[in-house]
């Protein structure tokens, strides 16, 4: 019965849902969400430069640009601000990962792993029918399972005891990156979901997965070689045998209109001759330049002779494989780019070409200095990803609605 249900597509006719998008940053996971067919009633964000990329790209969608600790707080007006007094359907989001993070010092009592209980106040103070939660795989290892555990505890107090973390892969959904992350879900109890709801989500989110992982080459092979300064733009590029991913990504600049139906959709401008925003890339020396063209694709910097390299930190340098996806697009970027070798070419990648392997399409423009644009991008959560995982939800609720 499961799985005859989920190969069932939902309706055209299906309901409306909305959702509040929390820890939002640029707007990957919004960007996502909103392709799947939901409306976003409000978006929180603390970040000032994210926030400027943020309302550039979604001008119609109200931005909280302040502390989470300050969102619905009791006196606050926030409810009919937004439009939240009847209710909402989904909240979603991924707390700030750092302090999980395999990069990271992984200490259980940082600071920064207190912000899913923000996020977990929200679905208290909003009880949406669904909730998703977005965070890095680490988060199932850590403490053999302490967070994890301390989680689905946190959420079953408050009436989501039907809670699951799923294990997903981006590149399983069209993102050309094997970016790996964990996805919590839960319905409210009061909805009596009537599946299990760990086999209903992975069963459903099978029918989304692609039949072939995006490579680099597919990716971002049409973009120019040549690239310009921060903040300057360039002639849009002609390429006459577009991959199926860049016919997604190369898109006019003049606005978006969403496709109703149930299928990946796609965002159309009306002038395919628009500008290209983004490609541009950090300055590289000539010693770097020099030492990366020794870089094979693929390779990292143990695979130099040992006189040009003294076998410490082999992650350092790392050249991109153009068969094959990318390795994980990271916030560190912004500091140093050597893990992001250009497949071909002997300069990092560009902003435009991180964006397009965390598959943002070319009509979506960051704004502020690069630094700030490499950062927003690998804080990201990827588009074709959170699109998956909007289906996802459309398919939960229209169950719980008996559609």
């Amino acid at each position: 019965m499961l799985k005859s249900h989920i190969n069932t597509p939902i309706s055209n006719t299906e309901t409306q849902f909305s959702a509040v998008s929390l820890f939002s940053g640029c707007g990957g996971f919004c960007e996502g969400i909103e392709q799947a067919g939901i409306e976003v009633k409000v978006a929180v964000e603390l970040d000032k430069y994210a926030c400027e990329t943020y309302r550039h790209n979604f001008p119609r969608t109200p931005l909280f640009n302040e502390d989470i600790h300050q969102f619905l707080l009791p006196g606050t007006d926030h409810r009919d601000r937004y439009q939240l007094s009847s209710g909402v359907d989904i909240v979603f989001g991924g707390p700030p990962c750092q302090g999980f993070s395999q990069i990271g010092a992984r200490r259980p009592d940082d600071e920064r792993n207190e912000l899913y209980k923000q996020y977990a106040r929200v679905v208290k103070e909003l009880r949406p029918r669904l909730f998703l939660m977005e965070n890095v795989p680490n988060l199932a290892m850590m403490n053999k399972g302490f967070f994890k555990k301390v989680i689905l505890d946190e959420f079953a107090s408050l009436g989501y005891g039907n809670t699951v973390m799923l294990k997903i892969s981006a590149d399983d959904f069209g993102v050309p990156q094997t970016r790996q992350r964990v996805i919590f879900i839960g319905t409210r109890d009061e909805d009596n979901f009537p599946f299990d709801l760990d086999a209903f989500c992975t069963q459903t989110l099978e029918t989304f997965k692609v039949p072939k992982a995006v490579t680099v080459d597919e990716a971002i092979s049409d973009l120019p070689a040549f690239v310009v300064h921060s903040g300057e733009v360039m002639e849009y590029p002609e390429v006459e045998k577009p991959s199926a991913f860049m016919k997604e990504m190369r898109l006019g600049l003049t606005g978006r209109i969403y496709s109703k139906s149930d299928k990946r959709c796609r965002a159309f401008g009306k002038n395919q001759a628009a500008k290209l925003y983004n490609h541009h890339t950090k300055e590289i020396q000539e010693r770097r330049a020099n030492l990366i063209a020794m870089l094979a694709p693929g390779k990292k910097a143990d695979s130099l002779p040992k006189e040009i390299w003294n076998n410490k930190r082999p992650e350092k340098w790392r050249r991109l494989h153009p068969d094959r996806p990318s390795h994980t697009i990271l916030a560190q970027m912004h500091r140093d780019l050597s893990e992001w070798v250009h497949p071909r070419l002997n300069r990092w990648i560009t902003v435009r070409e991180a964006a397009r392997l965390q598959s943002f399409h070319d009509g979506f423009i960051f704004m502020g200095s690069e630094w700030q644009q490499l950062k927003q991008i690998g804080n990201a959560v990827p588009p074709l990803m959170a699109h998956a995982l909007g289906l996802l939800a459309k398919q939960v609720l229209a169950v719980c609605n008996n559609e």
